[in-house]
């Protein structure tokens, strides 16, 4: 078995969104205190169960990057571009109720956009 690398722009930017939806869950699963200081969230002294959300959170990024690489089909590049989508969504209702940072959110919401538009665009056949 070898590495598969795209041959397609579409697919190579759909691609590039799953390996950067990996490598943020990567950092998420093995460094949950940088994520959380990134984040400006802050873990209450004594309830070290917030390391174990992150992880966990970082582990299904990992894992869902991970297959849409692997598997390299239209329909998985899909259902991570939705996924992506709705986080975003989330973001702005986040946004407009939400008494939060509005920068970090802003350039997250960006981001988000991004790497739900690479995949979905891809699996929609636009691009």
């Amino acid at each position: 078995m070898e590495f598969y690398f795209p041959t397609e722009f579409g697919e190579q930017l759909a691609f590039c969104s799953a390996a950067f939806t990996a490598l943020i869950g990567f950092f998420m699963m093995f460094a949950p205190g940088y994520t959380y200081r990134f984040l400006k969230l802050q873990v209450r002294e004594g309830r070290p169960e917030a390391y174990g959300e992150a992880r966990s959170a970082g582990g299904f990024l990992v894992g869902f990057g991970l297959v849409a690489i692997l598997l390299a089909q239209p329909m998985i590049y899909l259902a991570l571009g939705a996924s992506f989508g709705v986080s975003a969504f989330g973001r702005i209702l986040a946004l407009m109720s939400d008494r939060g940072g509005v920068l970090l959110s802003l350039l997250l919401l960006v981001v988000q956009a991004i790497l739900a538009a690479l995949p979905l665009l891809y699996g929609l056949g636009y691009i």
